[in-house]
């Protein structure tokens, strides 16, 4: 009998249902908005946290549940068909690829196509030309592709070149279309070298275009086995394409 009143006693520390109107700790009177208030000038609310597997076992989540993801270092919701965050993290499917990159606390970052564009693909457009292309940094590889395709698409019409397969790349994703896609800058492309095993669908053994013009007849590369950059003629045609988009 003793053991059966610890037990219940001990239930009762682990469930509890609060029936009143509205809850306020901390406070004298909750706001008239809210079913509970906390309110504390020293220590902050702990959601329950858990990885990625076990919120996964959850078992019909009620909407607008929320935890925080070890997994992701994000608070997330239920929004009744997935779970979602404010806040997006390295490895995440997102926005018709996967993120391998992010700043300003994961409200922006880059995203990478889940495949090449092209595999054996020269960078120029059978013309070497300066473009005007030598942007390098975040962010530099859209205006990059935009002024590669400027002044190389009269060269030829109908020519394949690095930039003109990442700037035409579309994908659909949960009835989104993204077509904003286009060649990395040298920096860009370094990012995306770091995280290849989360991004996937790499060829090691293989050169991969920057859209970063080194000079008229060369631009940069990076090579996916070692991580080397260099620079190789444009007429190079044994290189890859991976085309990234930003957010």
């Amino acid at each position: 009998m003793k053991s059966l009143k610890l037990s219940y006693f001990f239930a009762l520390l682990f469930v509890v249902t609060i029936t009143k109107a509205q809850v306020g700790i901390g406070v004298g009177t909750p706001n008239a908005s809210a079913q509970l208030e906390v309110s504390a000038t020293n220590k902050g609310f702990l959601p329950p946290r858990m990885d990625s597997a076990a919120r996964n076992g959850i078992v019909s989540p009620a909407i607008g549940l929320t935890i925080y993801n070890t997994s992701s270092k994000a608070f997330e919701c239920f929004n009744g068909t997935n779970w979602y965050s404010t806040v997006h993290y390295v490895g995440e499917k997102y926005g018709g690829g996967i993120i391998f990159y992010v700043y300003d606390n994961g409200q922006h970052g880059l995203i990478a196509s889940t495949s090449d564009q092209g595999t054996n693909v020269q960078w120029h457009n059978g013309i070497d030309r300066h473009t005007g292309s030598q942007g390098d940094g975040v962010n530099s590889g859209s205006m990059n592709t935009t002024m590669i395709v400027a002044a190389q698409l009269s060269d030829n019409p109908t020519g394949i070149y690095a930039a003109k397969l990442c700037a035409e790349y579309s994908v659909n994703d949960n009835g989104n279309t993204f077509g904003d896609w286009y060649l990395p800058s040298k920096e860009e492309l370094n990012l995306l070298y770091l995280n290849q095993n989360i991004v996937g669908g790499f060829d090691v053994s293989k050169d991969y275009w920057s859209s970063t013009e080194f000079g008229s007849i060369t631009a940069y590369y990076q090579f996916f086995g070692t991580g080397l950059q260099g620079n190789d003629p444009k007429s190079n045609s044994s290189a890859s394409v991976r085309a990234i988009r930003a957010f």
